[in-house]
């Protein structure tokens, strides 16, 4: 009876453990995580009304697949090469500074590029092709996020028993995915339940009449800004955390900004990386295009 309470105290324990551990790697994924969502959610939101849930729930269980496929080989690493952890983590944060810095260019450089939008395609065959490239586009974006969002949270409890590190990053994993397309199912339906506020105003008394009529064209309204807003957010994220893997995990780039505040230099150090691989992406084009 002894050893069974025994057993209880150690899994309660490794329960509170896993649990704070859990609170520190979501903190540190944060800022992927809120490039997902902005992705995730601008994405979605220019396929059809009709389509946009059935999308989504497609996307989440790729999202799903992703993540079970990324978890074996992130703990294998763990336990037979952690020393790869950190030049995993700096690679992808080329990738996400490579992002964020290419996001701001096309803002500033390209505003008059047009782009195929899938809400201005006319035949029905054109829309089911149009999205299933969207789709196969969204789960590679997504794919990549992961690969980022799961070493990142096993980068903050590489020093922590292999049970531990499980899961805690499975946890993340779980919360990554539900949470964020949890959040994008009800960001693109904010518009239609703003038309059916409007709709379902008309028989009711004036005054609360006035105020369905207000909040729903309110939600309406507010749709496309916070799908603006969360790109711009999405976009800092980036550079904050591909910046943060150089500013965090390098010795060198540490010691450098050691007088800077924390986020100054991961926005900093994200924008250098990120100039660095687009100027680079953008000499390779250019050599390609010439052969």
């Amino acid at each position: 009876m002894t050893g069974f309470f025994a057993i209880l105290d150690d899994i309660a324990m490794l329960m509170d453990d896993v649990s704070i551990m859990a609170k520190v790697a979501a903190k540190k994924t944060a800022g992927v995580l809120g490039d997902d969502l902005a992705v995730g959610a601008e994405k979605a939101s220019s396929f059809r009304a009709s389509r946009e849930l059935p999308v989504l729930w497609i996307i989440t269980k790729s999202s799903f697949l992703n993540k079970l496929i990324i978890l074996p080989f992130a703990f294998l690493l763990s336990a037979f090469a952690p020393k790869l952890i950190v030049p995993i983590l700096l690679i992808g944060g080329v990738y996400l500074s490579f992002e964020g810095v290419e996001k701001i260019i096309h803002t500033f450089f390209h505003k008059g590029d047009k782009h195929e939008d899938i809400l201005e395609i006319e035949t029905e065959e054109e829309i089911l092709k149009a999205e299933k490239v969207k789709i196969k586009n969204t789960i590679l974006t997504d794919f990549i996020l992961s690969v980022e969002i799961i070493m990142i949270a096993l980068g903050t409890v590489s020093d922590q028993p292999l049970m531990t590190q499980i899961m805690v990053v499975s946890i993340i994993a779980i919360l990554a995915t539900v949470g964020v397309y949890g959040i994008v199912a009800l960001m693109v339906r904010m518009d239609d339940a703003g038309f059916k506020l409007v709709k379902n105003a008309r028989n009711k008394p004036k005054l609360i009449k006035s105020s369905m009529v207000v909040i729903g064209k309110g939600l309406v309204w507010a749709l496309p800004k916070l799908i603006k807003l969360l790109a711009i957010v999405g976009t800092i994220a980036m550079l904050l955390v591909g910046g943060g893997m150089y500013v965090h995990n390098v010795p060198q780039v540490h010691d450098f900004f050691h007088a800077f505040p924390m986020m100054i230099a991961e926005i900093i150090m994200g924008l250098i990386v990120g100039l660095i691989a687009f100027f680079i992406v953008l000499i390779f084009k250019k050599i390609k295009a010439k052969i």
